[in-house]
């Protein structure tokens, strides 16, 4: 008969092999990024037209400002946007790209700018802080530009360590 399991247990002790290094056991185990540490940027898109209506499809999110450009004309616009929630499911991959060990626990964000169908944006970011008790994480500062180098996306993700350093 197998011992029962404790799960938080278990949780906290792959944090911990996370923050370890070269310890018995833990051998190659990655530690949370330390702040300051830049992540390289990285472009998604461009965002055709197609993708704003499979994802309006979707999502749910069937704004006409997304679909016609007679109705972003109306809002003040030259031509549809990119919905923020397509541009922001990028930034998991580009974090998971960078450090496979890490998961996303929180992330927020603020749309300053919008980017437009046909535009491109290009991620980067930077660790800005890490704690290591009373949970193990970092937080990251990341940032999405759209052409001309505008801010269009100002994040912050908290990450955690996988268990034992393997992508999920």
């Amino acid at each position: 008969m197998r011992p029962a399991r404790n799960r938080a247990a278990d949780r906290s002790n792959r944090a911990w092999a996370c923050l370890m290094t070269g310890t018995a056991g833990t051998q190659g185990a990655p530690s949370l990024p330390e702040p300051g540490v830049k992540i390289p940027a990285r472009a998604f898109g461009p965002f055709e037209k197609e993708a704003l209506a499979r994802y309006a499809a979707v999502s749910g999110d069937d704004n006409p400002i997304h679909l016609d450009v007679k109705a972003a004309k109306s809002a003040g616009l030259f031509d549809t946007p990119v919905q923020g929630m397509l541009m922001l499911s990028c930034f998991e991959p580009f974090i998971k790209e960078w450090r496979p060990d890490l998961s996303v626990a929180r992330l927020s964000c603020k749309f300053l700018s919008p980017v437009f169908a046909g535009d491109s944006i290009r991620i980067s970011g930077r660790a800005i802080s890490r704690r290591d008790s009373p949970r193990p994480e970092s937080v990251l500062r990341l940032m999405a530009h759209g052409p001309d180098n505008r801010l269009a996306i100002l994040c912050e993700a908290t990450v955690r360590c996988n268990a034992l350093g393997r992508p999920r």
